[in-house]
């Protein structure tokens, strides 16, 4: 008996995402190992590398065909790639200039953005316990930045910061759109190579303007070539496979786990002891992503 695709989805997505979303978590973990160094240098690094690794697979692969790879399918790759580029590139700014607090509550805005713009723009519904999954779980964010905020310091050009952060979760919505409707037509590895590509030479070039120095330390080439590894193509990796199946905004309500469990992460290899509230904030958002996921169980999604 052939398999369904719900069974499809269930069997090999599932474990899929549980690897993605454990491979999130550790990136701040290697962002603290890397200390203080230039954050567009370790940008570089990790993307750069992140392609690199891919290339011999993609080069190795049995099948040749392009699928959809005609001129415009490329340029559209291509400027998936940018965007994700870029969105790490104001995520880092916003790291720089505000509080990590506001910029994470501002930036995990983007399953918010996404649902009402996957509902308003291309008419896919979604049944009211997936809306409240959403908001629920954007509120435990929200909760976990505000447990956060009250030891943090002020910045200088903390509205600057956040406006970065915003940028960041804007142009994050877009890429997990574009990534969607490409990945509809192409296998992952051709399709992932040449986003991965074009997001390695955007942050490249941005690292050599702003006169980064890749003379560093070799604890940060480890740690860029971990965060490559890792939450780059195992974390990303997962979500660019499984956005062929699973509508962009389930996947990224899964991405606000991610402070969860670097959190206990935290706790266990530095001890670091989260405030009080940070507790309840994650039961909040395990209860918003568990209730966004089993309100896509109660509808019939275009998995085609």
């Amino acid at each position: 008996m052939q398999n369904s695709p719900r069974s499809m989805v269930t069997t090999r997505i599932v474990p899929l995402l549980a690897l993605g979303m454990a491979s999130f978590a550790f990136a701040p973990i290697f962002v603290r190992m890397a200390g203080e160094t230039d954050p567009f240098a370790l940008a570089a690094i990790r993307t750069v590398t992140a392609a690199l690794v891919l290339l011999p697979f993609w080069l190795m692969r049995t099948s040749r065909a392009e699928t959809f790879f005609n001129t415009r399918d490329k340029i559209n790759a291509a400027v998936a790639g940018t965007v994700l580029g870029f969105h790490f590139i104001f995520w880092i700014l916003a790291l720089q200039n505000t509080t990590v607090a506001s910029a994470s509550i501002l930036v995990t805005i983007h399953p918010v953005i996404l649902i009402l713009i996957e509902a308003g723009l291309f008419k896919r519904i979604f049944p009211p316990l997936v809306w409240l999954g959403v908001f629920i779980a954007f509120s435990g964010s929200v909760l976990l930045g505000y447990s956060d905020a009250r030891a943090e310091s002020m910045f200088e050009h903390a509205l600057l910061g956040d406006m970065y952060a915003l940028i960041a979760a804007l142009l994050f919505a877009l890429y997990f759109l574009i990534s969607q409707r490409l990945r509809q037509k192409s296998d992952w590895l051709n399709y992932v190579f040449r986003v991965y590509g074009a997001t390695g030479v955007t942050c490249l070039i941005v690292a050599l303007i702003a006169g980064s120095d890749f003379r560093v330390e070799p604890v940060v080439w480890l740690a860029g070539i971990a965060l490559a590894i890792g939450p780059q193509i195992l974390g990303h990796g997962s979500l660019n496979y499984t956005v062929k199946y699973v509508a962009p905004t389930l996947l990224a309500t899964l991405i606000l786990t991610e402070p969860v469990f670097a959190t206990i992460l935290a706790w266990l290899l530095f001890g670091e002891v989260p405030p009080w509230l940070t507790f309840p904030a994650m039961a909040i958002i395990i209860a918003g992503v568990v209730l966004t996921w089993s309100g896509r169980n109660k509808r019939t999604p275009d998995l085609s």
